[in-house]
């Protein structure tokens, strides 16, 4: 049986972004999972996908003196196991694997782009980021953005060549399994009791933020529009699902401070289940300023919710203006206070949006189409040709 290996930065994107998905590989190929410990992460992974790993200490900081030494512990992987492909995911696991993948002579070194930070970098930081970039991809044999814009972004800024790059499917790294994401399974009861726990009254209409609380997400924006919102309006709440980053991506102190003064703003912390939560919201907000292809938006499109999101890739892709969510510029406060504005007072519209927000991602996403496609891919370069290009 032929072998891949696949790399991820932390555990949690190997078998939580990833989910699923070495364990339907593991049918046509000997599975390996390689990413740092993650404390009991890594093993749980194993457990749940089926597959064997080894654990290679990575950070997601620039720290030369570590980055060097995963280096070399992923180039005696690579020489040991002799893998026909190594397929990685995140920033750091894709440099380091794909430059160790190279030097151990590995056929076929694909990466998987799923969002560029170095994006929002300036100065000396975002040359250097820029370097980095360019030297994964001319170690990789294909790149595999996972959104049409983020490929837009990468010829526009000369990180490689068409050739070398392709989107699998109509976007997506994992797609979404729609039977999971299904807001069927929650009865109105199940709803109601939470929402009293939450303390948020039937009657209000529900805003719902998940991922991380960092500015590139637009948090800042949020806040302060919902700020207004509430002092506008009695029956409106905010629920943020989430945790802080402050090491890599601060809020500014007064968001912060609204955050936990506010009585309109709840926040329930990590959840490892987010499906209650969009379960008992009416409409997403999720103004990132940069994305590949947000799985959250997908979640909550399956699960019947519309989405105002900004004019990125990814989003801009899984919305559809008017259709199954509303787009606006990304840093755009008011934009983003106005269109919240509009849902609260157009019932009609709420309500249309609504209605198409999961006939959308399960006609474009659904899980199984992707591996499919990803599988199509890894035989089509095994047997020495591409699949045809966009």
């Amino acid at each position: 049986m032929q072998k891949l290996i696949r790399v991820t930065t932390v555990p949690i994107s190997l078998g939580g972004l990833l989910q699923g998905q070495s364990k339907f590989m593991s049918q046509y190929f000997e599975v390996l999972g390689i990413s740092s410990r993650g404390g009991d992460m890594l093993g749980n992974v194993s457990d749940k996908e089926g597959i064997k790993v080894v654990p290679v200490e990575m950070t997601r900081k620039i720290t030369p003196f570590q980055d060097l030494k995963a280096l070399y512990k992923l180039y005696k992987i690579f020489k040991k196991e002799k893998p026909d492909i190594v397929h990685s995911h995140t920033p750091k696991a894709g440099t380091l694997s794909m430059i160790a993948a190279r030097l151990a002579g590995v056929p076929h070194r694909l990466h998987t782009i799923a969002g560029l930070p170095l994006l929002e970098a300036t100065g000396a930081k975002r040359k250097l980021l820029d370097i980095v970039e360019k030297l994964t991809y001319s170690c990789a044999t294909m790149i595999y953005p996972n959104s049409y814009g983020l490929k837009d972004i990468v010829l526009q800024n000369k990180y490689t060549k068409l050739n070398k790059l392709k989107v699998i499917g109509k976007g997506s790294s994992n797609g979404i399994d729609t039977s999971y994401f299904n807001p069927q399974k929650y009865s109105k009861e199940n709803n109601q009791n939470l929402r009293k726990q939450l303390k948020i009254d039937e009657s209000d209409l529900l805003f719902i933020y998940v991922g991380r609380f960092v500015k590139d997400k637009g948090m800042n924006e949020l806040i302060h529009a919902f700020k207004k919102i509430a002092e506008q309006y009695q029956n409106v709440k905010l629920l943020l699902v989430g945790v802080h980053e402050n090491d890599l991506d601060p809020l500014l102190k007064e968001t912060d401070h609204e955050i936990e003064t506010n009585p309109n703003i709840v926040s329930v912390g990590w959840q490892d289940d987010v499906r209650p939560f969009f379960a008992i919201a009416d409409v997403l907000t999720f103004p990132s300023y940069r994305e590949g292809f947000p799985n959250v938006v997908m979640q909550a499109g399956a699960m019947g919710l519309p989405s105002i999101v900004t004019d990125i890739n990814g989003c801009n892709e899984i919305i559809d203006h008017s259709v199954n969510g509303i787009i606006i510029p990304p840093k755009d406060q008011k934009l983003l206070y106005d269109n919240m504005k509009l849902l609260i007072e157009d019932k009609t519209l709420l309500s249309k949006l609504s209605e198409n927000s999961r006939s959308v991602i399960t006609k474009r996403y659904e899980r199984n189409f992707i591996w499919d496609e990803l599988l199509k891919e890894y035989r089509a370069l095994l047997q020495g040709g591409i699949l045809n290009k966009e």
